[in-house]
């Protein structure tokens, strides 16, 4: 089930909402988020509940043993335990063909494996529980008790299939003991219908101009699929794609986080505006914010961070980068993506280091230097895109060529001709993507705006504002949601469902 459904909006979510506040006995509320979450999660394939209960139930067994064997052999076995289980799982249902497949070509041999399905949200459940059992043995959270409150952290529909990721810390005081506000189902609500009108009036008509460009994204991206694809076309299909990706991947996570704040939840933000960053690093503090501080607190600080000199700082980098972009799949393509972008950290923090060493520091707050590194950091996010794009690294390199302007002989093709067609179209889509993206405020400045709790804290003029708060969000939050309903003339799954 997808949160951009007719199903969803008008069944599935009014009725979770109904059952939930008709009780105030907080472990029946408990009781019905679990139900409708494995409902929600097993709506297209049920036999996965199982798996991720099995993950939960690891989790929470290991949880216990390193908190009563704290400082002992014990905890380690119950840390080891934890960390062999799911990354064993990860390893098994995401990456065994990757693996072997690489296996057989180094080497030459014809091992064969099952095929397995990809469990969804497999990647983002198993990084939670994993952070869990590793806060636990760092003694920065207790171990919960209860395994119901457990299995509701895990299970939650609200972030389970494609986050944000999670933290037991973050939400460990509201999985005990909740206070739902109205304010907040209000703001809730808002925050879903702005994040629903990113995925469906922006994302998927922008997904549908890429199709168009560049070839469904199901097929790979041959030189075949390119012996018509122009320059200007391929430059303009990634533009599009790039905002494809972050509208819908953005979208879903306000979605994720207006139905958490509906139910007294408040997940963490995963955007703050990322093509506004006027560099890679902070491209990084805005982009999918739960997975860098993930990659961060546990993969980058383990490996040493920035703790053993400068040499070693850089390679600790570009392996959190290359691991990160794995994480995305079981394709060289994403590991590439996570090397250009672990390789772009690595130029950053020098360049930054040159300057300060050069005594030009005080560049960084020079408005033309800052609109020069905001054009230099947009391209090279948008090059590293074509690994996301690409099913093949050879058609990522052909559509680099197309790019170049390397294939003869394409000016004038069939997807030329599509650009042209579809030029008015086209133009006002990228217009309405870079005004949202680029200028606009973020979904979190517009909810902080519409808080009364901010309002009140503001001048005297701004509270004679407060009156007409309601009805001009009401207004504007209809006319959002009439015009995205009228857009829904098919369910759309979310990119990164795939993840």
């Amino acid at each position: 089930m997808v949160f951009a459904s007719l199903i969803f909006l008008f069944l599935f979510l009014p009725l979770n909402l109904l059952l939930y506040y008709s009780t105030k006995n907080a472990t029946w509320r408990n009781l019905i988020l679990i139900v409708f979450s494995l409902f929600f999660y097993g709506w297209g394939e049920p036999i996965w509940i199982t798996l991720m209960i099995f993950s939960a139930t690891v989790d929470y067994v290991n949880g216990r043993v390193i908190e009563k064997y704290r400082g002992k052999i014990g905890a380690k076995i119950g840390l080891i335990s934890s960390l062999i289980i799911n990354l064993g799982l990860l390893a098994t249902f995401k990456y065994s063909s990757f693996i072997v497949e690489n296996v057989n070509g180094i080497f030459g041999t014809s091992f064969s494996m099952p095929h397995f399905a990809l469990p969804i949200g497999i990647s983002f459940y198993t990084f939670q529980t994993i952070s869990y059992s590793v806060d636990v043995y760092r003694n920065e959270v207790k171990a919960q008790r209860s395994y119901l409150k457990f299995l509701m952290f895990v299970s939650l529909f609200h972030q389970l299939v494609a986050g944000p990721i999670v933290r037991y810390s973050h939400i460990a005081s509201e999985i005990d003991n909740r206070k739902e506000k109205l304010a907040d189902i209000s703001m809730g609500i808002s925050r879903f219908c702005i994040g629903l009108f990113k995925k469906v009036v922006i994302a998927n008509v922008a997904a549908e101009l890429v199709r168009k460009y560049m070839g469904d994204n199901s097929a790979p991206l041959t030189m075949d699929a390119l012996h018509d694809l122009s320059t200007g076309a391929a430059w303009f299909g990634l533009v599009m794609f790039a905002l494809q990706i972050y509208f819908d991947f953005s979208g879903y996570s306000d979605m994720a986080i207006g139905i958490g704040k509906m139910f007294g939840i408040r997940l963490p933000v995963n955007f703050n505006s990322p093509y506004k960053a006027t560099s890679i690093v902070d491209f990084w503090r805005r982009w999918h914010i739960t997975l860098s501080r993930f990659l961060k607190d546990y993969l980058y600080i383990s490996l040493g961070g920035n703790r053993k000199g400068p040499i070693r700082r850089q390679g600790n980098l570009l392996i959190t980068m290359l691991l990160g972009g794995l994480w995305h799949g079981a394709s060289w393509n994403f590991v590439v993506w996570g090397g250009m972008h672990g390789s772009y950290l690595v130029v950053n923090h020098l360049w930054g280091n040159l300057l300060s060493v050069m005594g030009l520091a005080s560049l960084k707050t020079n408005k033309i230097y800052l609109i020069i590194m905001w054009g230099i950091t947009f391209i090279a996010v948008v090059l590293a895109w074509v690994m996301f794009r690409a099913e093949t690294f050879h058609g990522a390199m052909n559509l680099y060529e197309s790019m170049l302007g390397l294939v003869p002989g394409i000016e004038g093709g069939s997807r030329s001709a599509l650009v042209l067609q579809d030029l008015p179209r086209a133009l006002a889509m990228v217009l309405v993507g870079a005004l949202v993206a680029l200028f606009a405020p973020n979904v979190q400045e517009i909810i902080d705006r519409l808080d009364r709790n901010v309002i009140g804290r503001q001048t005297v003029l701004n509270k004679g504002m407060e009156r007409l708060q309601v009805p001009v969000t009401a207004i504007l939050m209809s006319f959002a949601l009439v015009l995205t309903l009228s857009s829904m003339n098919r369910v759309s799954e979310f990119l990164y469902f795939q993840f």
